[in-house]
């Protein structure tokens, strides 16, 4: 019996070899597309506020759409000097600062111990902490303020870092555990060996090997509180302490009575820039931290 060793006719398909169409295409372009659509709607206010900052208040009105005909500025140093924009400013970075720092280094622990050591409670303590992401901080104002008030910590900033950090902790808890887990257990064992107690170990041997994750969960930190607006208001009355957002909220009723329309821009800018400076240098590390629990 002879194998038929004849090439198949051009133009013919043989078995195996057929390309197959591709999936998704529709599902692609439509994802790309929305996502577009999503960079054009954040990106244009953001351009609008920026180039809205630098015109005059006559400019603002007579050409809102079109460029400044000249750069103003000054319009910061008003808002930074006139408006208070710089006390605010100042106020914000010691509480946030401090906050980030409370957060992480509590949150941080607390989800090294979660994830890598086995007991009773373990898995209970973790689902608090999951639990507290879904509670609304509107709901508990009335008993916070309370509580802040009792301890005699009401105006105060370290009173804000301690809300900052019990506010931020379950996401800090919940990412971290997670990004805790992924790291080997094989050089955790043998710094044991070394001789390396629990401190040391964490703080010599997980916590650069977590930086990444650590860097991405501070970034979030940074922006949830500086963006928070409703915290401030109620635990810290009166003047003198007030937040960037607050200051910002009373340059804007100001307005009615003195209306400085490129001062507020001027702030708006002010108050934007520090967390996109933040994501700006750490978003290589956000991206690889958003990433490695993915990777085993």
């Amino acid at each position: 019996m002879q194998t038929d060793t004849r090439a198949p006719e051009k133009g013919t398909a043989t078995t195996g070899t057929r390309k197959q169409p591709k999936s998704g295409g529709v599902l692609n372009v439509f994802s790309h597309g929305f996502l577009a659509l999503w960079a054009i709607m954040i990106i244009v206010p953001l351009a609008w506020v920026v180039m809205t900052a630098f015109k005059s208040d006559d400019e603002i009105f007579t050409d809102p759409l079109g460029l400044p005909s000249q750069w103003h500025w000054e319009n910061f140093t008003r808002a930074w000097e006139k408006a208070g924009i710089g006390d605010y400013f100042l106020n914000t970075v010691l509480v946030v600062g401090g906050g980030v720092a409370l957060t992480m280094l509590l949150g941080s622990m607390a989800a090294y111990v979660l994830a890598r050591y086995e007991f009773r409670l373990n898995k209970f303590f973790y689902l608090m902490f999951v639990a507290g992401m879904m509670f609304p901080v509107f709901l508990a104002l009335v008993p916070l303020y309370f509580i802040v008030d009792n301890l005699g910590l009401l105006g105060t900033h370290f009173g804000l870092i301690l809300v900052y950090t019990a506010y931020s902790l379950p996401f800090t808890v919940f990412f971290l555990a997670a990004f805790f887990k992924t790291l080997p257990h094989g050089v955790a064992e043998a710094a044991m060996i070394d001789g390396a107690g629990h401190y040391r170990l964490f703080f010599q041997v997980m916590m650069p090997m977590a930086r990444s994750g650590l860097v991405s969960v501070a970034i979030f930190n940074i922006i949830g509180q500086w963006n928070q607006f409703l915290l401030p208001q109620v635990l810290m009355p009166g003047e003198g302490n007030n937040l960037l957002a607050d200051g910002i909220a009373s340059v804007a009723v100001s307005q009615r009575y003195d209306p400085d329309f490129s001062g507020l821009m001027a702030s708006m800018v002010i108050a934007m820039i520090p967390a996109f400076v933040a994501y700006v240098i750490f978003q290589r590390q956000i991206q690889a931290g958003l990433t490695a629990g993915a990777i085993k």
